[in-house]
């Protein structure tokens, strides 16, 4: 009886069986999956609305003028690829993209060159007044280009670049700063001090420490202000229409968005069969650049976009 007393009486305690854990999605599981997949379905939606027109294009410039006027959805009779050569030479498309080529290619880089060092100097140097200059440079991204277009008219006449590449260039460039500089600016205050003060110690002057240390740093946010210059300029058509006019009743100094409005007008007198096919085709070739320069870059503009977020 005493030993029944005394022995300490074990109780067993049946053990959960062991699995893994679901997450508890709440009582409407079908919901939460309903509502994840709505962006995914506005996004097909958008990419299709973009890829029709640009699909019909792409046929069309493949077609006859009957063609596109009896079955404008229908399929070309045959391949065609020889209208955009037609289109390179016959309709000037190449002279208005080699134009714009230089013209953009001219703009982007010294919007870049300019932007970065401006951007670099009121990231780092602070001045007296350089809050003030800043803050005017930022008034230029509310300012309408429209409102602009009757001094710029007076101003590239005074100074000869009315008419002209190079000023088409230098007002491409001075429209773009704004942007670029905002964007820029935050991004040098990003990165270290600590990289140029190591620099000045080794000797490196101000202009070494930022072509040759802070310049490098700052490549991905180059590269995204870049391509939106790119794809701004390239497709810009109120400015060389204006400041751009034909010379000597020729057209050869046009860019590409002049030329194809030129073409458009102009293709109701043309008796050449595939007057329209060449007006698509110098579409697709003015799409191609674009495309092009955003499918290489995508990824560099991504990570520029969310360097200065990330450190």
């Amino acid at each position: 009886m005493s030993q029944l007393l005394t022995e300490p009486t074990t109780t067993t305690t049946p053990t959960p069986a062991t699995g893994p854990v679901r997450p508890n999605r709440g009582p409407f599981p079908g919901a939460a999956r309903l509502l994840q997949g709505i962006p995914h379905v506005f996004l097909v939606a958008w990419a299709i609305m973009v890829a029709l027109p640009i699909g019909w294009i792409l046929v069309s410039s493949l077609k006859t003028n009957p063609e596109i006027y009896n079955n404008p959805f229908g399929l070309p009779g045959e391949f065609r690829p020889w209208i955009y050569a037609e289109a390179w030479q016959t309709s000037n498309i190449g002279s208005f993209f080699l134009n714009t080529v230089i013209v953009v290619c001219g703009g982007v880089l010294l919007t870049m060159l300019l932007s970065a060092m401006t951007a670099y100097v009121f990231a780092k140097y602070p001045f007296t007044g350089s809050r003030a200059i800043y803050y005017l440079y930022l008034a230029g991204l509310t300012f309408p280009v429209f409102l602009a277009i009757v001094p710029l008219v007076k101003i590239a006449q005074l100074t000869g670049t009315f008419g002209n590449r190079p000023g088409l260039i230098l007002i491409y460039t001075a429209f773009s700063l704004p942007f670029s500089i905002f964007f820029l600016t935050s991004f040098f205050q990003s990165l270290p001090r600590e990289l140029a003060e190591a620099a000045f110690i080794d000797g490196a002057g101000h202009f070494g420490t930022f072509f040759m240390i802070m310049l490098p740093l700052a490549r991905p946010g180059l590269i995204s202000i870049g391509v939106f210059n790119f794809l701004g300029q390239w497709n810009q058509y109120l400015l060389p229409v204006v400041l751009n006019p034909p010379t000597d009743g020729e057209n050869s100094n046009f860019v590409l968005t002049q030329g194809l409005a030129d073409l458009a007008l102009r293709q109701n007198y043309e008796t050449s069969p595939t007057s329209v096919a060449q007006l698509f085709a110098g579409l697709v070739i003015a799409m191609i650049p674009v495309l092009a320069v955003y499918i290489v870059f995508q990824r560099q503009v991504q990570e520029g976009l969310t360097a200065g977020a990330l450190k």
